[in-house]
């Protein structure tokens, strides 16, 4: 019988980050998966990142996870999202090669000595004196250990749904879990269903590419690894095109024959990631719909036309994908399907991601309800830690909301629970000015360092970086200059006589590092890097000190009465479909509106404000 501290179960994208933080965290692991050629496998999109997905693997990099390095070692088309938009709300992504993602992951994990990799299926989980012991695998054998971290993804009684056609499937083409399923099911009440979607696979060579629109990836690549310098594959563009009248009736002519909309699957998909037919239905009003043509790597020739996912049967899919302009000849590989699979309600979990009703099992990814590769890593990451500090006795890593989206997410997730697949957004954080790409590492890297998480690498690279910081900031805080000198060096300022230090000045809009060298010559010698984070340090220091204010008022105010025959459609700041909620719920108090399902922290700092302005007028 083998023995180890921890055991993950599952090898995909929340496995994997489980598996290397439990092995740096100390623990002698063991990864069981069914094929270990198939580990770090993009079963969708091959793309890291977005918004808000972006600050997560950043997040994930400053803990010394991986998905950060296997994204720039893989990534093919770096973009950097909402750049117009401030530092707070952009979010880096990359197109990457499927193939060289998949390598990247195996490489970084199979070199870790505390890592054993056990290919066989997970039947049962051991359960002694009330705690988990281990896991049965398919051959009977048992596998021993002090923690258990189960991401199965969309693997729990999966079935894929193509068309009337339904078959089981964990992915097209790989068993599903159905015994460890049922096993779950008797320890948890708390279970249910989900779906998602994934679109028909084209072959590149049967795209008319001269007739789409080109989106090149950025002239600059923003990285999402601390330690990564430089993209490391050649960088291309993919295509564009759009649906249109004809698509739609197509569709909308086969709805009958669609899964979802011919009554065989009842569960609820991503809302933010709908399948073509719901965006058909939804937004009867659009003429069109965006597609982005991704190739799916260097070598490979196959397409991923984000933006079309569907349930429709085979025969429908080529209709709809040939009057498409530029793919009227276009061959499907691999059709599009839908997936229903089993979940937990993440409120069973502890803020460690540990079962209630089984101490020592830890739960990741989709199984607590969440969709997309960088949701599952983050919670992987924060359940590998916890499962290990459980094995070897130590302290788990609770992240609070304004340290982190990982913190979000978890709390979002185990306070509020999921009636759908839960998506992480800027929106969703009410520090968000503070949790930005670019301090990552200044928030979380310390802590990281303290677990022993991170490489000796990376904790000198963060040391070097933060003394360049520090020198450069004490030299701009020790200033003091009037109007009239910084008018010396061009810079135009209220004439108050007030006296302001070179963080204030930098902070000004427009002003750069660059422009303070007359005033501060030893500026001259700072490099790139330390002057493009100073700059954002400098333009948010007001404002995330207004900010801090704010969250203590928030705590002090969530008693706080909403007024009777409160105007929710007078706030423009509100999504349609929480105003809808709102004015249906008409909650009496600042904390029963944040307990509605979809409330965002920003929706309700702004209803607070709101209430507070009106409060000032009437006094």
């Amino acid at each position: 019988m083998k023995h180890h501290d921890v055991i993950i179960i599952g090898g995909g994208h929340a496995g994997a980050e489980a598996a290397f933080a439990a092995a740096r965290a100390g623990a002698d692991t063991a990864l069981i998966t069914l094929s270990r050629d198939a580990i770090g496998v993009m079963s969708c999109n091959p793309a890291i990142g977005g918004l808000g997905k972006g600050h997560l693997v950043r997040e994930i990099d400053a803990l010394g996870g991986l998905m950060g390095l296997a994204a720039d070692r893989s990534g093919i088309q770096f973009r950097l999202l909402n750049r117009r938009k401030g530092p707070a709300v952009r979010g880096p992504r990359t197109q990457s090669d499927r193939a060289l993602y998949r390598q990247a992951v195996q490489d970084i994990l199979f070199g870790h000595l505390r890592l054993t990799v056990i290919e066989a299926e997970v039947e049962d989980i051991l359960v002694a004196d009330g705690r988990v012991a281990g896991v049965v695998l398919g051959d009977g054998s048992e596998v021993r250990a002090r923690a258990v971290v189960l991401t199965t993804g969309t693997f729990l009684n999966g079935v894929i749904h193509i068309g009337d056609e339904k078959r089981s499937g964990g992915r097209i083409g790989e068993r599903p879990s159905i015994r460890l399923a049922d096993r779950l099911r008797d320890m948890v009440s708390t279970m249910g269903r989900l779906k998602t979607g994934t679109p028909p696979r084209l072959r590149t060579g049967s795209i008319d590419w001269d007739r789409l629109e080109r989106q090149e990836a950025d002239a600059e690549p923003v990285l999402f690894s601390f330690l990564s310098t430089a993209a490391a594959c050649p960088q291309i563009a993919c295509g564009i095109t759009h649906t249109n009248a004809q698509t739609h009736q197509i569709i909308r002519d086969n709805l009958d024959r669609s899964a979802m909309y011919g009554g065989h699957i009842e569960s609820k998909g991503p809302r933010y990631c709908p399948s073509i037919e719901d965006k058909v239905v939804r937004f009867a009003e659009k003429e069109s719909h965006q597609i982005f043509l991704e190739p799916e790597g260097l070598s490979s020739d196959l397409v991923y036309p984000n933006g079309i996912s569907t349930s429709l049967p085979m025969d429908v899919q080529q209709d709809y994908v040939r009057s498409i302009a530029g793919l009227e000849a276009a061959e499907i590989v691999q059709p599009g399907y839908a997936i229903e699979y089993d979940y937990v309600d993440p409120r069973a979990l502890s803020r460690s991601l540990e079962l209630h009703v089984l101490p020592g099992l830890f739960l990741a990814g989709q199984i607590n309800g969440t969709t997309g590769y960088e949701e599952a890593a983050g919670q992987g990451l924060l359940a590998g830690v916890n499962a290990a500090a459980e094995a070897l006795a130590g302290e788990p890593l609770h992240l609070p909301r304004d340290a982190a989206y990982l913190g979000v997410m978890v709390d979002d997730l185990v306070t509020r629970g999921v009636t759908e697949p839960y998506r992480m957004f800027t929106s969703r954080a009410e520090y968000r000015l503070h949790l930005r790409i670019d301090n990552a590492d200044q928030r979380l890297t310390p802590l990281a360092e303290s677990r022993g998480l991170v490489s000796e690498d990376r904790v000198a690279g963060f040391a070097r970086k933060m003394e360049a910081l520090e020198g450069v900031r004490a030299v701009l805080q020790g200033s003091r200059f009037s109007p009239q000198q910084a008018a010396v060096a061009g810079l135009t300022l209220n004439q108050d006589g007030r006296l302001r230090d070179g963080e204030d000045l930098l902070a000004l809009e427009g002003v750069e590092i660059t422009d303070l060298i007359s005033l501060l010559p030893e500026l001259s010698e700072v490099d790139t890097a330390t002057a493009a984070q100073l700059k954002i340090d400098a333009t948010y220091k007001t404002y995330l000190q207004r900010q801090a204010r704010a969250a203590e008022g928030l705590k002090r105010d969530e008693a706080r009465r909403i007024p009777e025959g409160f105007d929710y459609d007078a706030l423009p700041g509100l999504s349609n479909e929480l105003r809808s909620k709102l004015n249906v719920v008409r909650p009496e108090s600042v904390g029963q509106a944040g307990r509605i399902e979809g409330m965002t922290p920003a929706a309700l700092t702004l209803i607070l404000s709101t209430i507070l302005r009106d409060a000032r007028k009437t006094a």
